[in-house]
């Protein structure tokens, strides 16, 4: 059975960080690309980054303005994602995916999501 994890979520002060996990179970993630989205309450789901199988590439939304940073150890079948300097606006619920066709914009499973929530 294929699972995919979230956790690290919580509520944080603006200016703060907070790494999110991503255990999958079920997938070998050394072979499966990897991205994490967000939706925010009354917003359509955002892109915020992925990563390629070998984690040779990692792709951000054009509004992360880089204080998001995607990573994998496929030792511990986890993917993460850092984000720095959060602000207010960064409050959703974040997804993580995996995607067995890397590069198709395509993602087969999704995790449950996490909640992150920032206050000003």
């Amino acid at each position: 059975q294929i699972q995919l994890a979230e956790s690290g979520g919580g509520l944080v002060q603006a200016g703060g960080s907070l790494r999110l996990s991503c255990a999958a179970s079920g997938l070998i993630l050394s072979d499966i690309g990897m991205g994490w989205f967000r939706q925010a309450l009354g917003s359509e789901r955002e892109f915020v980054a992925s990563i390629t199988p070998t984690s040779d590439f990692t792709y951000y939304g054009g509004t992360m303005e880089g204080r998001f940073t995607i990573s994998k150890d496929n030792a511990k079948n986890t993917v993460y994602l850092q984000i720095d300097r959060l602000k207010p606006e960064d409050t959703a619920v974040y997804y993580c995916a995996a995607s067995t066709k890397f590069g198709t914009g395509q993602y087969d499973y999704w995790g449950q999501g996490t909640q992150v929530t920032v206050s000003s």
